[in-house]
């Protein structure tokens, strides 16, 4: 009897708990402050249930009450609360499984990067478990002209708002095929538009290929996914299957919420490429 009890008030406070927590996400999701009705509309809660619970939100200062309709609110607790989540959000850890069997499949270098001001950072990195491959890290930059990744950023931007991420004039050439003007630049970005990738043909480094691809949420690129490694692999045959593989890690690494929130807080931290509205 003593055990049926027990579990008997278990299940009454997980009960409660849940209940607690729609509440809460039915006031998340108003863009206006929300009324008893509101909640009752949305949560199919009982009334004298959503007043007990919105009394108990309120004690602990989840809810905050705005006016005599009345009209609730989220409290301070809650910031607190999302303030903690994001601040545990580590990208290259989040992103280490997706950019891994990445780096596996196609035996090049998996690379995630956002933009910083005028150069691409990468902010995940995963290396393939092979001798030859290109030794990249988290937080290496470069001009995002001239890496498949960097385009991938610039091409998700308004056209009016590229050239505030480009480098100042003269850009050197470190190979024969570094992309060397704005001008030049131009119709390349209006292909990855168009295609949805990037191709970098030596265009960094002598020997080294990449194709990259966006990472998008709701039409909105929060990152670059890219593969490195040497030219020779990158031909014309392979190209096709890495950019397969490619937008289908995208996509997984676009369906996880911690992934997408850990981007979205470093590009607006940094006060730089597109984020999320």
């Amino acid at each position: 009897m003593a055990d049926d009890d027990q579990r008997g008030r278990s299940n009454y406070h997980t009960h409660a708990l849940a209940r607690g927590l729609l509440v809460l996400e039915t006031v998340a999701q108003g863009r206006e402050p929300v009324t008893l009705a509101d909640i009752h509309e949305v949560s199919g809660l009982p009334k004298s249930t959503i007043v007990r619970l919105i009394s108990a939100l309120i004690d602990h200062e989840y809810l905050v009450r705005v006016d005599d309709r009345p009209a609730y609110r989220l409290g301070h607790k809650v910031m607190a609360l999302a303030t903690a989540f994001v601040d545990s959000l580590n990208v290259a850890d989040l992103a280490h499984a997706h950019l891994a069997a990445l780096a596996e499949d196609t035996r090049q270098t998996a690379n995630l990067a956002v933009l910083d001001g005028t150069n691409v950072i990468h902010v995940a990195v995963e290396h393939p478990s092979r001798p030859l491959r290109l030794d990249a890290s988290v937080g290496d930059r470069a001009a995002p002209h001239g890496t498949g990744l960097g385009k991938v950023l610039l091409a998700a931007l308004p056209v009016a708002e590229v050239a505030a991420h480009l480098p100042p004039l003269p850009w050197a050439a470190s190979t024969a095929t570094t992309i060397t003007s704005p001008d030049a630049l131009a119709p390349v970005i209006d292909a990855v538009r168009a295609q949805g990738y990037a191709y970098d043909d030596e265009e960094w480094d002598e020997g080294l290929r990449c194709l990259a691809v966006p990472v998008g949420v709701d039409g909105t690129t929060v990152a670059a996914l890219s593969v490195s490694g040497a030219a020779g692999e990158f031909s014309s045959t392979a190209r096709p299957r890495f950019i397969e593989l490619l937008q289908g890690t995208a996509d997984s690494l676009a369906n996880d919420v911690a992934i997408v929130t850990a981007l979205t807080t470093v590009s607006r931290t940094r006060g730089r490429g597109p984020q999320l509205t």
